[in-house]
């Protein structure tokens, strides 16, 4: 991926030291290979417990990466939400803010997929990859340096949900997509990197509020309410495909090709 794109190259020249965020971090790849190509930098990262069914981490221990053990998809304050119905099953595993406010990164990483071993409430079952999502996009974007780059794991370019995500990234950033030829040759996932980000941009905030709200109704509302929150009525599809299909088609033919 860098050899081809240079996306793991911090470009940030705005800044005091160069910052790197990895949502989902082991087994470590992908942030050795950040560190390598900025050595200066600090990074901090997240990553399941392996008593949870997460990976082991294979990254050698190094001053300049905090490294927290955690489920990102309960970031309940990181969500904007600090108020937790007594009732609710996960009541008492959400997790306080794991970031100062005016805390940005330059790179940030958002390459985490649901895992079968991560035991979790029933409740949890059907949007789990959803709230996934959601937590990477939106915190990542809220504390993107402006100008900053993000690698986005996603699946199935013609999905629709993919469609509004590569639409919406398309207005306040520069997008491409990589698919390895092999690795990925066989399955429907591919990269968005998305530089020189525009994180400060109205655009970008109404995405942060819409992805803040479909992660609150993805945890604490009913299926119905997700059906609703998540799906988009024709018109708007029709919008989304007069403004951005030709882009779309541009984005997605070598993705399809492999």
């Amino acid at each position: 991926m860098h050899r081809v794109t240079g996306v793991f190259h911090i470009k940030n020249l705005y800044c005091d030291g160069y910052s790197i965020l990895d949502m989902c971090m082991a087994p470590g790849g992908f942030l050795a290979i950040a560190l390598s190509c900025n050595p200066e930098a600090q990074a901090l990262a997240f990553s399941l417990p392996r008593i949870d069914g997460g990976h082991r981490v294979l990254l050698p221990k190094r001053p300049s990466v905090t490294l927290k053990f955690l489920d990102v998809t309960m970031l309940a304050e990181d969500m904007g939400l600090s108020c937790i119905p007594n009732e609710h099953p996960d009541a008492g595993n959400f997790l306080p803010s794991q970031f100062d406010p005016r805390q940005s990164f330059d790179l940030i990483i958002c390459d985490g997929q649901v895992l079968r071993n991560h035991g979790r409430a029933d409740y949890r079952v059907r949007t789990e990859a959803s709230r996934l999502c959601l937590t990477q996009l939106t915190i990542a974007l809220n504390h993107l340096t402006p100008g900053g780059t993000m690698i986005v794991l996603l699946h199935k370019v013609e999905a629709l949900a993919t469609v509004q995500l590569l639409h919406t990234f398309d207005k306040f950033a520069s997008i491409q997509l990589f698919k390895h030829t092999r690795f990925h040759a066989k399955r429907s996932s591919f990269y968005m990197l998305a530089t020189n980000i525009r994180a400060d941009s109205e655009d970008a905030k109404t995405a942060i509020e819409r992805w803040k709200f479909q992660w609150k109704i993805a945890t604490f509302g009913t299926d119905k309410d997700y059906c609703g929150a998540s799906q988009l009525d024709m018109s708007d599809v029709e919008v989304i495909l007069k403004e951005f299909g030709p882009r779309l088609i541009s984005l997605g033919r070598r993705i399809w090709e492999i």
